[in-house]
């Protein structure tokens, strides 16, 4: 069943760690980056730069690191260059927005697998141990594979079905850009015990995910305390953003929010947004009071006349970047 590191584990002639690998991992080491890059074709200073992209240390030149599967993946990379898919210029940062999003969501997986195996005591063998982890991580990739799929599925759905089309660029499309942010975050953290942290962590998470899922728009990251998300229009974004703000009141573990909105054309890219917009909303989330939404000139034109919304001007005030932004304090008008 097992081999290589995992045999010389369980005889008792290797560590844990790299029988561990080996499963993970679908192979055992067998190439130096020399050895990759002559089994590839690969350009070894690319490779290199591929490497670090992932978002891995430089590795000596004569260390046996790499994988049949190293090897493989770096096919399919040059075929999706020769087909066209994949462009010379872009696949450092293509592999950086990758990592970036597999880094967490491993740091997450492994955490979860060591509670697991943490769950049985003392009752587990080394090969019991091993065995667990070869069941569980298949599972794990078809697991992420099959949301990748509905989420995948559900973007091709919403670009095709949106009247919109891109502005000034292929990657530039008009959104509504809004950040909800936890007021007092780091005073709360230095109040509250390891648990109780874990647990607003949580809280957060699942009702920001909820809330804005069930309005139509995507989350583009979480960053500690704050939430970044779009939308396809300003009343899918302010019903959010008020949504958010009801669902947070009534959760006892989580602090008040304040909430910034901004519209306008957005730079699209490997999965984050950038632009002006992004700025202001950034800009007036952070002049927002507890439990309030501000938003720009743009969305308060677009909810004028819609019959849920009140917007109400406030004054000018002066941001970094901005001499004089025009804030407009968002309500429900239920």
């Amino acid at each position: 069943m097992f081999s290589g590191a995992v045999v010389r584990h369980v005889a008792g002639d290797g560590p844990l760690d790299e029988a561990v690998e080996e499963i993970v991992l679908g192979a055992p080491r067998r190439y130096t980056r020399a050895g990759l890059a002559e089994a590839t074709d690969l350009d070894v200073d690319e490779g290199r730069r591929l490497w670090r992209s992932l978002g891995f240390a430089e590795v000596g030149d004569d260390e046996v690191l790499f994988t049949d599967q190293d090897v493989a993946a770096v096919r399919l990379m040059a075929g999706l260059t020769e087909a066209g898919v994949l462009e010379p210029e872009v696949r450092e940062a293509v592999a950086r927005a990758v990592a970036q999003s597999m880094s967490r969501l491993a740091e997450w997986q492994v955490g979860m697998l060591r509670r697991l195996l943490e769950g049985h005591g003392q009752d587990l063998t080394p090969v019991e141990s091993l065995q667990v982890a070869a069941a569980v991580i298949p599972a794990l990739e078809q697991l992420q594979s099959y949301v990748w799929r509905r989420h995948l599925a559900a973007t091709v759905h919403r670009m095709l079905a949106t009247a919109a089309g891109p502005g000034d660029g292929s990657d530039t499309w008009p959104l509504v850009v809004g950040f909800a942010d936890m007021v007092g975050f780091t005073r709360t953290t230095r109040k509250r015990s390891a648990d109780e942290l874990s647990e607003m962590i949580e809280r957060f998470g699942s009702t920001t995910t909820e809330v804005i899922a069930d309005g139509r728009g995507r989350i583009v990251k979480t960053v500690g305390d704050e939430v970044l998300f779009v939308a396809d229009d300003a009343p899918a974004a302010a019903s959010i953003a008020l949504g958010l703000q009801e669902r947070v009141r009534a959760e006892d573990v989580l602090p008040q929010l304040r909430i910034g909105l901004a519209a306008g054309p957005v730079l699209t890219r490997y999965g984050d947004v950038y632009g002006e917009v992004v700025n202001i909303a950034s800009r007036l989330t952070t002049h927002a009071r507890p439990d309030t939404v501000l938003v720009d000139d743009a969305v308060a034109a677009a909810l004028a006349d819609d019959g849920r919304f009140r917007v109400r001007a406030l004054r000018p005030v002066s941001v970094r970047g901005y001499r004089s932004l025009h804030p407009w304090l968002l309500e429900d008008r239920s």
